[in-house]
């Protein structure tokens, strides 16, 4: 494990402007350059907005706002923009960097780093221009929402996990990589963000325990929505659950480091 973050650390420079390099080549062709960044998101918004904004804004208690519902949606959309980029990523970023891995000789846990950088970062400028949103919207800040970074970095943790160890199992059984992202459009749709979760019946409220990003994506509702702070207990939980994943992820990935590259 120390061995990891020694090469980590050794090797910041690389990371750092590998991110830098892979920000600008991104837009270094397109006229609207960063705009692109959120477009994708923001255009959801609009879709959700448009079709069901007058069935479910009325089941937002507590939002004194006609665009209630769009603000819910653009709070619940930060947090999973940022969890979906960083597993969907590490899904393929082992078999992508196949060749680099086979031909360097480099720690190549900065090869995740410098996706959680990239994730991190177009995460931050999605938070600004969504926070400008907010305003146009009339919606009420308040120093609440600062709470928005350490949920990010929980949000980073429990993806990190989850991602290091399916891109490591998807080295060596390739069908993981076909079977994930519909699993993540189920997960998408079984968490509280398009909808409200006042509307699942009370019967069923209780699998939503068993939902981590439920957590997450609540404790976003909260802060940035109704300027309430979130619930710790539940953060405990969930930063337990992180923290386990992402050991578990850095142990099979150095564990199988080396097979990945004979498969590779």
């Amino acid at each position: 494990m120390f061995s990891l973050l020694r090469g980590l650390w050794q090797y910041r420079h690389f990371v750092i402007s590998s991110i830098r390099s892979e920000l600008v080549s991104r837009f270094a062709s397109s006229k609207l350059g960063g705009v692109w960044m959120i477009i994708n998101p923001l255009s959801q918004v609009l879709i959700y907005a448009l079709i069901l904004s007058n069935i479910l804004a009325a089941k937002l208690p507590g939002i004194d706002n006609k665009y209630a519902y769009a603000i819910y949606l653009i709070a619940g959309l930060l947090a999973w923009e940022l969890f979906s980029e960083i597993i969907n990523r590490c899904l393929t970023l082992f078999i992508a960097q196949g060749n680099l891995m086979k031909k360097m000789s480099f720690p190549r846990i900065t090869l995740p780093a410098i996706v959680l950088g990239s994730c991190a970062l177009n995460n931050v400028l999605l938070l600004i221009s969504m926070l400008g949103i907010f305003a146009l919207l009339g919606h009420s800040f308040s120093l609440t929402m600062l709470w928005v970074f350490p949920l990010s970095l929980l949000v980073i943790g429990l993806a990190l996990g989850i991602g290091l160890i399916i891109g490591v199992l998807n080295v060596f059984l390739r069908d993981i990589g076909q079977a994930f992202p519909i699993i993540m459009q189920i997960w998408f749709w079984f968490t509280p963000i398009v909808y409200p979760e006042n509307i699942i019946p009370q019967s069923y409220r209780h699998l939503l325990a068993w939902n981590p990003m439920y957590t997450l994506v609540d404790a976003y509702h909260q802060v940035l929505v109704y300027n309430k702070p979130p619930d710790l207990s539940a953060l405990l939980v969930i930063a337990a659950l992180a923290a386990g994943l992402v050991l578990l992820g850095l142990f099979l990935f150095r564990r199988a480091s080396a097979e990945m590259v004979d498969v590779l």
